[in-house]
């Protein structure tokens, strides 16, 4: 599963952990910046990794930055995103089996590496249970097409 990762200066080492952990996971990972610790501005990166989604060059994404707040809110002004920010892997479960969500966004400065790490496999490894839930997501997507 190719999986898409990008953050700001907030989330860049909670970044590199996953990478390399998801790496050793099995998970093909493209890194969409920053290169190296550095001030950015996580709108530019939020946008790198959504569109690495709608170009279907990955399946899932992972955005960080300091409260996962930032992240959150300029993948979900993408048409057919969306992201939810994530603090427990409960969370996690939910957000794929009832929202089908497809960006994990993270808090670089709120949670562990390790819980990160859990919160992130929990996201990749959980499919959208359908059901009455497709309903709910079918409405999102009504409301995104005006």
């Amino acid at each position: 599963m190719k999986i898409g990762i990008a953050s700001d200066h907030a989330g860049f080492e909670l970044k590199e952990y996953l990478k390399e952990n998801l790496k050793k996971e099995g998970y093909e990972i493209i890194d969409y910046g920053p290169e190296i610790k550095k001030v950015v501005d996580y709108p530019d990166y939020a946008e790198k990794g959504v569109k690495g989604i709608l170009n279907k060059e990955i399946e899932f994404g992972i955005l960080i930055c300091g409260t996962g707040i930032g992240m959150d809110i300029v993948a979900n002004k993408f048409k057919g995103i969306r992201a939810a920010r994530c603090c427990t892997i409960y969370d996690a479960t939910l957000a794929r089996q009832h929202n089908d969500a497809n960006v994990l966004t993270l808090g670089g400065r709120l949670i562990g590496k390790e819980l990160a790490l859990e919160i992130a496999k929990e996201f990749l490894s959980t499919s959208f249970t359908k059901g009455r839930h497709s309903r709910r997501v079918n409405k999102i997507k009504k409301i995104e097409n005006g």
